[in-house]
């Protein structure tokens, strides 16, 4: 947990992103994440003092929590409760399917159990013995502390300054140890996205009149409100953000999507909000670029959630071999 948290800051000052050094992140964070929530919108209308306010203090829980859980009892309690907190704000604006459960879950392992007993049932704590933990000596489990921090910072300084900054020997440790994803390096999402293209896939019968295939909870239509589906990870919408942002040329999968959609294929169109070209085959398919943000809170009153202006074609219309 202490790993988990220090890499996440620590690669985000790393990576040289402006937003994260000057402390604007969250200006952008709330709408461009990959699912965003109606929370999110909320959070978005946040003055500019309290989004550098949160990110400063996301950095210091970050930075700071994670070198007291090795501390007193106090300390690391605070410490574990510090970086729960987060991973319930974290998860209150955006979904990121089960990761701040997971995250969360291992904060707990902070605690001892006399900070559970309160919620004991008072016949459990009666009646449970108490038996003194054998634990490793100091010198032991301090070798094994130092052991595991260079073998957990080596993945990032290779991963900042290349292969070369390593003798060989220790590339093949790390190599060796790579299966393991013990110690391996971590900073997902150390870069701020600062726009939001969002991918809007069409079907036709005629190749003049189209209509867009609704996802069930990627951004689409502008007046449906983003919903929660953590702890969830609905794999189609999450990997459309990464679709948007690397192009169709990068993107492998999205050309066989579109092949499954003029199929109507049902594992795939059951991935997808019900409408008439999930159970009926188009003739043709094509997917248009976006540029989505927030809608303003003027737009917000006319019932619409996103404001959205058209960036140009994503892929070609692709016609169905019975209209070829």
């Amino acid at each position: 947990v202490a790993k988990l948290h220090l890499l996440s800051g620590w690669a985000k000052l790393a990576s040289g992103d402006p937003t994260w050094r000057n402390l604007t992140a969250l200006e952008y964070h709330y709408w461009t994440t990959c699912l965003p929530v109606w929370v999110g919108w909320y959070a978005a209308r946040l003055p500019d003092w309290w989004q550098r306010t949160s990110a400063a203090v996301m950095f210091a829980i970050e930075l700071g929590a994670p070198l007291f859980v090795l501390g007193p009892r106090r300390l690391r309690h605070a410490a574990a409760t510090a970086m729960i907190g987060l991973q319930l704000a974290i998860a209150a604006t955006g979904n990121y399917g089960f990761f701040n459960l997971l995250t969360a879950t291992l904060c707990l392992t902070l605690f001892d159990d006399a900070a559970f007993a309160r919620w004991r049932p008072a016949r459990a704590r009666d009646e449970t013995p108490h038996r003194p933990l054998r634990t490793p000596s100091h010198a032991v489990f301090l070798g094994a502390v130092v052991a595991a921090t260079a073998l957990t910072l080596a993945p990032m300084a290779v991963r900042l300054g290349g292969p070369t900054v390593l003798p060989a020997r220790a590339r093949a440790l790390l190599d060796a140890l790579a299966p393991l994803r013990t110690f391996n390096s971590y900073g997902l999402f150390a870069n701020m996205t600062t726009e939001r293209p969002e991918i809007v896939v069409e079907a036709s019968d005629d190749g003049r009149t189209w209509y867009p295939y609704e996802f069930r909870w990627k951004p689409g239509d502008p007046a449906r409100r983003p919903a929660f589906v953590e702890p969830y990870m609905p794999r189609l919408d999450w990997q459309m953000w990464f679709a948007a942002l690397q192009g169709a040329a990068r993107t492998y999968w999205f050309q066989p999507f579109l092949d499954r959609l003029l199929e109507a294929s049902p594992p795939v169109t059951a991935l997808l909000a019900p409408s008439r070209f999930t159970r009926e085959r188009p003739h043709y398919v094509r997917a248009r670029l976006y540029r989505y943000e927030f809608a303003s809170p003027r737009e917000r009153g006319r019932g619409l959630w996103w404001h959205r202006s058209l960036i140009g074609l994503y892929a070609a219309p692709r016609a169905a071999a019975s209209a070829r």
